[in-house]
Parts: C-alpha cells; sequence; structure tokens
C-alpha cells in the first residue's frame, strides 16, 4: 500500500481557490482534455452504457512523472493500451504528491475530471487514500480504481464498502521472487542491496519477497550456505526522490556498492539504481542491478540490467473499462497473480519480467526453472518454517501464508538487514 507516513490529507488542502488550476496542469503536469461524456444517474453504481459515438471518458491521476520508466509510467501506458484497444478517451494528471503540487487535493483532481466529462476514475497511489475514498463518497454513481489499495476487500483489514471503489494489484510477490533469484544466482560477493522506497506492509511483503527469491536460488541452484548471504534493506522514505524530504537513491545506490554488495534491487519508482550501477560498470566494476515497476527500465543501462520486475496494468485496467461502458461494474479487490503460461503477454498478464541481457545464459536457465516451479507450484517460498526479524514466528513448520498473512507483513523476515519499521 502507497502513503508517505506524516503526510495527511487535511495539510494538503490550501488556497482553495487555485487548486482547480493545479490539478488542470501546475507543477509540470500533464493534461489531456478529453470530450465530455455522460456521467451515471442518480441511485447507480456504475457509468451507464456508453455508445460507440460516446466513448468512455477516464481520468488517471499518477503520482510521479508519467514518463518516469517506472510506476507511473506504467500506468499511463495502461491508460493508453485501454484507449487503444477500446476507442476511449484518457485524461491524465500526473506528479500529483504533495511535494509537486503542494496545494493540490486528490478529490479536486478528481471533480476536475469529472467537469471534463470522465466517467471513471483510476487513482494510482496509496498516497492517494484518503482523497480517493473521499472523492467516491462525494460521487457515488462515479465508478473509480484505487490501485494497490485494500477498501474493497471484505476479509481486509480497511474494508470501506463503497459500492464504486474497487482495487486492482499485482501479485508482484512473484515478480520479486524472480528478482531476488536472478541477483543469487549472480553475486559473486554474496552481498545484495534492496533500495527501499518507505516501509509499510507492501514495501516489506515485496522486499521478504526478494530476499526469499535470493536465498533459495543461492542454496539450492549454486550450493551455497545461506548464512554467507548478505541481504540489505535501506529505505529512502517514499516512492522515488524528493530533495531535503527523502535519502537521495543515488547516495543509498552508491553506499550499497561502496560497502561490497555488487548486486542492487530497486523498490523505488525511478532507475537511479540501474544507472548508478552502469555508471560504475563502466568504470570496470563487475556490478548489476534490478530496476522495478516498468518492463522497459533495462534500457538505462542494458549490459548490468539482471531483469525487471514488471507491473501490466492494461489488462485488468481494460477489463474495468468495458465493465464501466457496459454497465457492469462492480466494486472488487483484485490481487491478480502472473499468466503462468506466458507471463510476458501484455495482453493477459498482470505482472511480468523481463530477463535482462546482465544473465548470463547459464543463469537465465536457472532462473527459468525457478519461474516453472513458481508457476506449477512446486516452489512455494512462503511456507514455513519463516521467522519474523524480531526472530518470532511468521510461518509454522509446514504452514503456508494466507493472502492476509502476506499481505499484511508487520516485519521483515529473519536474516534480513535493515529497519522493519520507520518508529
Amino acid at each position: 500500500m502507497r502513503r508517505m507516513k506524516g503526510w495527511s490529507r487535511p495539510a494538503l488542502i490550501i488556497a482553495v481557490l487555485a487548486l482547480v488550476a493545479a490539478a488542470c496542469g501546475g507543477g509540470g503536469g500533464t493534461t489531456t482534455t478529453a470530450a465530455p461524456g455522460t456521467t451515471a444517474g442518480p441511485g447507480t453504481t456504475a457509468a451507464p452504457a456508453t455508445t460507440a459515438a460516446e466513448p468512455l471518458v477516464f481520468g488517471m491521476i499518477l503520482v510521479g512523472p508519467q514518463n518516469d520508466r517506472g510506476w507511473s509510467q506504467a500506468h499511463f501506458e495502461a491508460g493508453k493500451y485501454i484507449e487503444d484497444k477500446l476507442g476511449a478517451q484518457m485524461i491524465v494528471i500526473d506528479k500529483v504528491n504533495p511535494a509537486d503540487r503542494p496545494g493540490t487535493s486528490v478529490e479536486q483532481v478528481v471533480d476536475d475530471m469529472l467537469a471534463q466529462g470522465a466517467q471513471l476514475i483510476f487513482a494510482t497511489s496509496d498516497d492517494m487514500k484518503d482523497g480517493i475514498e473521499n472523492a467516491a463518497k462525494q460521487h457515488p454513481d462515479v465508478p473509480m480504481i484505487w490501485s494497490s489499495g485494500d477498501s474493497a476487500w471484505k476479509e481486509g483489514k480497511a474494508y470501506a464498502g463503497l459500492d464504486n471503489l474497487g482495487n486492482i494489484m499485482g501479485k508482484m510477490i512473484y515478480g520479486k521472487m524472480m528478482a531476488g533469484c536472478a541477483a543469487g544466482l549472480t553475486s559473486e560477493t554474496g552481498s545484495i542491496g534492496y533500495l527501499g522506497p518507505l516501509i509499510n506492509d507492501e514495501t516489506r511483503r515485496l522486499a521478504s519477497s526478494a530476499y526469499l527469491g535470493a536465498k533459495y536460488c543461492w542454496e539450492n541452484y549454486r550450493g551455497k550456505n545461506p548464512d554467507d548471504l548478505k541481504f540489505e534493506v535501506s529505505w529512502i522514505g517514499f516512492w522515488f526522490n524528493i530533495p531535503g524530504v527523502t535519502s537521495d537513491p543515488t547516495v543509498v545506490a552508491n553506499n550499497f556498492f561502496d560497502g561490497g554488495a555488487d548486486v542492487v534491487i530497486s523498490g523505488i519508482d525511478t532507475t537511479e539504481a540501474l544507472v548508478v550501477a552502469g555508471q560504475r560498470a563502466a568504470s570496470g566494476e563487475q556490478v548489476w542491478a534490478v530496476p522495478y515497476d516498468f518492463h522497459d527500465a533495462c534500457n538505462e543501462a542494458p549490459d548490468i540490467c539482471l531483469g525487471v520486475p514488471y507491473f501490466n496494468w492494461g489488462p485488468p485496467y481494460l477489463e474495468t473499462a468495458k465493465s464501466v461502458v457496459d454497465g457492469t461494474f462492480t466494486a472488487t479487490w483484485q490481487w491478480l497473480a502472473p499468466d503462468w503460461n506466458d507471463i510476458n503477454n501484455f495482453d493477459t498478464s498482470p505482472v511480468g519480467f523481463v530477463e535482462g541481457p546482465g544473465l548470463s545464459a547459464e543463469n537465465k536457465a536457472q532462473l527459468d526453472t525457478f519461474i516453472a516451479g513458481l508457476a506449477s507450484g512446486s516452489i512455494n517460498l512462503f511456507t514455513g518454517p519463516l521467522n519474523y526479524q524480531d526472530g518470532s514466528v511468521f510461518l509454522k513448520d509446514g504452514e503456508t501464508a494466507t493472502d492476509q498473512q502476506i499481505w499484511y507483513m508487520p516485519q521483515l523476515l529473519e536474516g534480513m538487514l535493515g529497519a522493519s519499521s520507520s518508529e
């Protein structure tokens, strides 16, 4: 779940008269203005079906730049996918965060999009939780999706019971396991750094998944002692660098390499870890990196890129858009696994992994074996015995974790270095 601790919604609501203007393009963001469409009538959950003469208009709210080669660009390209497949029209506003738009609330962005004819809204960061829930309450007839959240999960801890607000998230635990495996297969020093964003349930489960993948492949494919594997997490404080607010990810990545790590796995939205590794490799060092979020991220420094786990939001977003068009939208919680028939099929798989040029042929073959094991279920890394970082039991011997146990991870796992909380 994507939220920055300490930045509450009330602190963001200032200069109300300037909000709409800011949301329409202030702070360097981008807005594509679409032709007005119809909105839902009173008493309905979803927008009524549109006609061929009235293409679906939808809003895409991005937390970072739409060209960040990471999280936000992956969502932006999913919006383009909907446009291409459905003949729809997207309104996009990027950099909706307290640093880039210090007077702009999610509610005001939603209001502006609806005024431009949007019939469906995608809010794409946990940091937008309060705003998108309030917007959904204010506009109960407008279908909305809060990506990465759990407000529609009846068995979850934050069920909001809003009939027009659903959740979509890819099961990136698998992509991170693949990233960790690639790192464990490649590392010569036995030291792996994990460049983390902020600390919450989502980031703990993803960092832990990468650790489990690295440990499994280090031990089972290379025959090495798992106790000899160092896996350290360092958190910068947000999903991308905000000068003066977060730690500088370039500095953190360099610190990992200076400290003996030869592989850095990124958990942030942008590509600093890969850029730093590419610079050091160009100076003769034997180092590698694994970026995150976006399928083309390896292009920043391909020769030392071991691969990239990425989100492919297009297929589930398209299904959501279709449901709005035909009037069948329902608010559900979706935590979507890869299409194991082809994890890199852009039309079917919500999560993928592109193997990078920096991965050797031998290690690629072993990673493929590992992925096949994940697909068949013969490899389930969330099976006990597993302990939390403080030594308390996470999973007993032979116990398999439930979705709730994985989604709401209160600590990192035993064997990992780094903070489990920001306290």
